[in-house]
């Protein structure tokens, strides 16, 4: 198994392979800190001015990566399952 350090992971695009959208490079990660493993890639999605008025981040869970690739990372998304991402993120969210 070929590893990767997070610097290596954020120059990776992301593809979606239910419909071969690009959806970006992971700008942050979710970790478990009992154990220092990834558990979640964040890619930011884009819009909005210096940050504000941009849409919610992508948040793909581990066990979604279907491959990392030399220089894309393959996940399974369906569009039922952005939409919950989405949902999720605005209901943990401060604001």
């Amino acid at each position: 198994m070929e590893r990767f350090n997070t610097c290596d992971l954020r120059e990776k695009e992301v593809v979606n392979v239910c419909d071969g959208a690009r959806l970006g490079c992971p700008s942050d990660f979710e970790f478990n800190v009992c154990d220092g493993r990834i558990t979640a890639l964040i890619v930011p999605r884009g819009g909005g001015f210096l940050g504000l008025g941009r849409d919610d981040d992508i948040i793909i869970p581990w066990c979604k990566i279907e491959c990392i690739g030399s220089d894309a990372i393959l996940v399974k998304l369906s569009a039922e399952e952005y939409r919950c991402r989405e949902k999720e993120k605005k209901k943990r969210s401060f604001w």
